[in-house]
């Protein structure tokens, strides 16, 4: 058996919960990212991004078995992400982090991981 997790270390999906739920607070009221998400309502993005986020930092795999494979790139490819979009994605997520108390290390670990995932996700420049 292995180690621990980053994501039993960090406390689980409490903690993941909270970050993605401040991150879409974030997003909700902000006018450059709300119109990228065609739902009406963000339940279903930010159940998606969480069990995502679960997943990838060694959670229960809930993400694959309902979803498949992430494929970010395909999956953002129909919205116009461009630099301003990365950065004001990257405030909300500061915001999450912040929320979540991480020690100095874990949370060092988890931005860098954001900060190089936001940028992938550019598709559209000026």
């Amino acid at each position: 058996m292995g180690g621990v997790t980053f994501y039993e270390e960090i406390g689980g999906f409490d903690t993941m919960q909270r970050i993605v739920a401040t991150f879409y607070e974030g997003v909700a009221d902000d006018e450059v990212l709300r119109p990228l998400y065609p739902e009406e309502d963000l339940g279903p993005a930010e159940e998606r991004f969480l069990l995502f986020l679960v997943q990838y930092w060694g959670g229960p795999t809930t993400y694959s078995e309902q979803r498949g494979h992430p494929r970010l790139r395909m999956r953002h490819a129909p919205f116009a992400v461009d630099l301003e979009a990365r950065d004001r994605w990257l405030v909300h997520f500061r915001a999450g982090l912040d929320a979540a108390a991480l020690t100095p290390e874990q949370d060092a670990q988890f931005w860098d991981y954001v900060t190089h995932a936001a940028q992938f996700m550019v598709n559209t420049f000026d």
